[in-house]
């Protein structure tokens, strides 16, 4: 077996001094704060240095405490609405936009621009201008639905507690739906147009196009459009901060997993007004093990499905 690893080296040592780099800074930067933190969730103990071992103590208050328990089913629920809004409103705008910019038509680089612009945004610049738009006395929106004869339409946006998530999740949106259209159109640009004009030559409708030969081509795009959305907004923290702050307001209706585990683990807002370390490692590693399973689920769910075909 030594002479094995041995010739492996010999053959293949360059490459592995390439990627041993950014394997060290992987190990540093990521792996071991990752493994530190899942340490940290079986440990309590008053502000940034838990020192008491209690086990599993920390996860079975989550699940049953009811200090604990209703904050967090509530910001795991909430992040699933708003990871569900991203997954259909922001992924099919972008496929839709996609399917439109890769046709060839007068204006086209512009249109581009105008779709991913907002993504050079900063977040909290994004968030702050749109708490602007959205105030309820002088925001742009309502001050339009009044000048058109609609002032029963006007709301306080973010003061309700059924209207404000997915009114914060729609303007996340706007910011990030140019993302999935680069990634789509680059997609459907990939499509081969000898592949395409010989389905028009057969009389091939437009939506016959799209559905039957555009659509199934760029299923591993969809995929990986949709471990991204996946992960960035179970991760999702800075919108909701910049717009209803740190508690999720109002009511914890806005509140996130992410949001969750900063007013537990970092700023020491809930329930005892102390950073509490154990407890928050304790969030941040059910949040990894989500995501981690969502992933496995999909990726397994993609290969089983290519299997079949």
């Amino acid at each position: 077996m030594a002479k094995n690893i041995k010739k492996y080296f010999q053959e293949n040592g360059i490459w592995f001094l390439f990627i041993l780099p950014a394997l060290l800074v992987y190990l540093i930067f990521m792996a071991a704060p990752l493994l530190d933190s899942m340490r940290l969730s079986f440990y309590t103990g008053k502000g940034y240095t838990p020192t008491e071992f209690v086990g599993l103590q920390n996860y079975i208050d989550l699940f049953t405490n009811p200090i604990w328990r209703e904050r967090f089913f509530g910001a795991l629920k909430n992040t699933f609405i708003f990871f569900a809004i991203h997954m259909i409103v922001q992924n099919s705008l972008g496929l839709f936009f996609a399917n439109l910019l890769a046709n060839d038509f007068r204006g086209r680089g512009f249109f581009r621009t105008v779709i991913f612009a907002p993504a050079t945004l900063s977040v909290l610049v994004a968030g702050f201008l749109w708490t602007l738009i959205l105030n309820p006395h002088w925001g742009a929106i309502n001050q339009t639905l009044k000048a058109i004869g609609l002032a029963t339409w006007a709301k306080p946006w973010l003061g309700e507690e059924n209207l404000a998530l997915p009114v914060i999740a729609l303007t996340s949106v706007w910011q990030w739906v140019g993302m999935p259209t680069v990634l789509f159109l680059a997609g459907l640009l990939g499509i081969p147009e000898e592949l395409l004009e010989a389905a028009r030559v057969d009389g091939a409708s437009s939506g016959y196009v799209f559905w039957r030969i555009k659509l199934p081509l760029i299923k591993p795009v969809i995929g990986v459009v949709a471990i991204l959305t996946f992960v960035d907004n179970f991760n999702a923290f800075d919108v909701v901060y910049a717009m209803a702050g740190a508690k999720g307001e109002p009511g914890y209706s806005t509140d996130l997993l992410a949001t969750f585990f900063y007013r537990t683990g970092i700023a020491g807002e809930h329930p005892i007004g102390i950073p509490n370390m154990g407890m928050g490692a304790a969030i941040a590693t059910i949040t990894f093990v989500i995501l981690m399973v969502g992933v496995l689920f999909w990726l397994y769910s993609s290969r089983k499905n290519e299997d079949l075909v």
